[in-house]
């Protein structure tokens, strides 16, 4: 059965990387026309994965200095997934149509959808049977938020996504014109070889996890794959983990080339 969003009223967004993160924010501005709420961790908060605090209270505080004016907005001293339960449960009393978790900088490939708290936050969202949307952005140097916002407003505008859809989609960090296309993809191979750091404090020993440089394994198909190839990388995480009889494949390439068409008709009006 697919989903059409009228049914329910608002669309989540949520996050990894913080209540006041650009990415969050970026969307919220380019889908400001719908009727939003906002309920993200109170701080960074990336590799929490699926993570749900159950032994300690939650805390959730409104935001009322935002930097998108006008839309419900909420800090919660917990993780990505906590922020989806409490908006999902509470806060939005079981009106959320859509979630979308991100847009995080950095990308989320391969094995890192596991730890991801960007896909952890979305992974809520298919918990309860919402539609749900991973948006990530391969670089955390610079990242550019623009083309990753208007495609989800497209995605928004279409109403496409079926009732219990979890799809992690990645960006390459470049300009919409430089973009080659979409892949509909599967997980691909991201390891990384982690580094044990000790100290001592004075008292007793610490040790620090050290993530080292990842190590891609580039299958075609995958989307380490798509996105190395400057490619748009859309990834269904359904039950399977699979990407074969992907019904929507034409409406996100279709959405793609509009995308380009819009801003091509944008850059010759102000020529």
């Amino acid at each position: 059965m697919y989903f059409r969003f009228k049914i329910f009223k608002v669309i989540l967004l949520t996050n990894d990387d913080g209540i006041y993160a650009p990415g969050l924010w970026a969307l919220a501005q380019a889908l400001e026309d719908e009727e939003i709420i906002i309920v993200a961790p109170d701080r960074e908060q990336s590799a929490v994965g699926t993570s749900i605090t159950l032994h300690n209270p939650l805390r959730i505080k409104e935001i009322k200095n935002t930097p998108v004016p006008g839309i419900k907005t909420f800090s919660v001293e917990g993780t990505p997934a906590d922020s989806v339960i409490l908006a999902i449960r509470y806060l939005a009393r079981d009106k959320v149509r859509l979630v979308i978790s991100g847009i995080n900088e950095g990308a989320n490939l391969g094995n890192d959808v596991f730890i991801s708290g960007t896909v952890g936050a979305a992974l809520q969202g298919y918990f309860y049977n919402i539609p749900s949307i991973a948006l990530s952005v391969g670089s955390y140097k610079n990242p550019r938020f623009d083309v990753a916002s208007k495609f989800a407003k497209l995605i928004v505008r279409e109403n496409l996504l079926p009732q219990g859809f979890l799809l992690n989609i990645n960006f390459p960090n470049l300009p919409l014109e430089e973009i080659e296309g979409v892949e509909i993809t599967r997980l691909g191979v991201r390891s990384y070889m982690d580094e044990i750091k000790k100290g001592h404090d004075g008292k007793r020993e610490y040790y620090w996890i050290v993530r080292g440089e990842p190590v891609w394994d580039e299958i075609p198909g995958t989307d380490i794959w798509a996105v190395r190839r400057k490619r748009i990388s859309i990834t269904p995480l359904r039950y399977s983990f699979d990407f074969e009889n992907f019904e929507l494949e034409e409406e996100f390439k279709e959405i793609f080339l509009r995308l380009r068409n819009e801003e091509e008709k944008g850059r010759d009006s102000r020529v």
